[in-house]
C-alpha cells in the first residue's frame, strides 16, 4: 500500500491518540471529516492499521518489574521450535517474544510485580517448557526510551 504525506500525518496523529474524533483530525489534516474516515477506513483495511489498544501504565498496576530473557533450545529441529513458541505464546508474563539470530535462538520481553514473582515465573512456568537448554535473563534498572509509535 502506497501512503501519501497526509496519511503519514493521520498515522502520526493516531499513533499519539487513537481516540481523536474524525473532527479533530480532519482540523489538524484540514480535510473532511468524511475525507479522514475514508483514509482510516483504507488504513484498516490495507492493514496498515492492525488495532487499536489502550496502553497501560504497568506501575499503576504493580508490574513494573521488568526482565529480558535469552533462551537457547536445546535442538534447532521444526518440532522444538513450533512447540516452543507455542508454548511461550499463552504465558502472561511475556509481553513479546522474538526469534533470532546470534547466540540465543529467542528473547522475550517479562512483566511482573518483583524479583520473587520473576523467580516464580522462571521456576513455575519458564522452565517447564521442554527442549530450553539454557536461559540469560536481565533486568531493567531504568527505562530510557519506550514508544508505540514507528515513524512514517
Amino acid at each position: 500500500m502506497v501512503l501519501d504525506a497526509i496519511d503519514a500525518q493521520l498515522l502520526g496523529y493516531l499513533q499519539q491518540d487513537s481516540k481523536q474524533t474524525n473532527k479533530e483530525l480532519s482540523n489538524k489534516l484540514n480535510l473532511s471529516v468524511t475525507a479522514v474516515y475514508e483514509r482510516i477506513k483504507k488504513l484498516e483495511k490495507g492493514g496498515v492499521i492492525n488495532k487499536y489498544v489502550a496502553l497501560v501504565k504497568k506501575e499503576q498496576i504493580d508490574k513494573a518489574f521488568v526482565a529480558f530473557c535469552h533462551i537457547k533450545l536445546i535442538q534447532h529441529t521444526q518440532e522444538y521450535v513450533v512447540k516452543f513458541e507455542k508454548e511461550v505464546a499463552t504465558i502472561n508474563e511475556v509481553l513479546e517474544c522474538y526469534h533470532i539470530s546470534g547466540d540465543y535462538d529467542y528473547l522475550l520481553k517479562v512483566l511482573v510485580k518483583d524479583m520473587h514473582a520473576f523467580r516464580e515465573f522462571m521456576v513455575n512456568k519458564l522452565t517447564s517448557i521442554n527442549h530450553i537448554g539454557s536461559t540469560h535473563s536481565m533486568f531493567v534498572i531504568n527505562e530510557v526510551k519506550h514508544t508505540t509509535a514507528i515513524t512514517i
